[in-house]
């Protein structure tokens, strides 16, 4: 019995596709012009955003304000009673009847100042457990010698290609 013969399946093109250099051309002229247009409308989208949001921020600014004011007092009031509200620090908090209010420690940080001084004392008082050693392969110097590194197991180098299509454009000159 003969053998079918292979047919091949492949999904026709969903894009149209340039048949000369000129068709290429004005192709490349298109998607210029419609990145331009795209740039145009971002650009009127984010002047009526910029807009509607100084809107809405000058419309809340006099509430902001009163949420501040009345929070300060609200605060001052709260530190004053403490001791009550959170029966002399068993709790961190107290509920009354529209809400609560919070005590929250926040997590201790370290802030440094001449990091290169606060370096060199720890190293002269012994205290080198508080200083970061990070090894690191540095992939610069791979970069520059490919061949010292042929075969290594776990190094690969790679190189990629990208198909960049730039329009032409020019900018228009701004006159002072």
């Amino acid at each position: 019995m003969a053998k079918a013969a292979t047919r091949i399946k492949s999904t026709a093109a969903l894009f149209p596709v340039p048949q000369s250099r000129d068709e290429v051309n004005e192709a490349i002229a298109k998607i210029g012009i419609a990145q331009r247009e795209r740039a145009r409308i971002q650009a009127d989208m984010n002047d009526q955003l910029t807009k509607v949001k100084l809107r809405f921020e000058d419309e809340a600014k006099p509430f902001n304000e009163q949420i501040e004011a009345i929070s300060k007092g609200v605060q001052t009031w709260c530190e004053a009673n403490r001791a009550a509200l959170t029966k002399d620090g068993k709790v961190k908090f107290a509920n009354f009847a529209a809400g609560e209010v919070k005590w929250r420690m926040r997590p201790p940080k370290v802030t440094l100042r001449a990091v290169d001084t606060v370096l060199e004392t720890l190293k002269r008082l012994g205290l080198t457990r508080f200083i970061r050693t990070k090894e690191e392969p540095n992939k610069e110097a791979m970069l520059a010698e490919p061949q010292a590194l042929e075969g290594l197991a776990g190094v690969k180098f790679e190189q990629g290609e990208d198909f960049v299509i730039v329009p032409f454009e020019t900018e228009l000159e701004e006159v002072a």
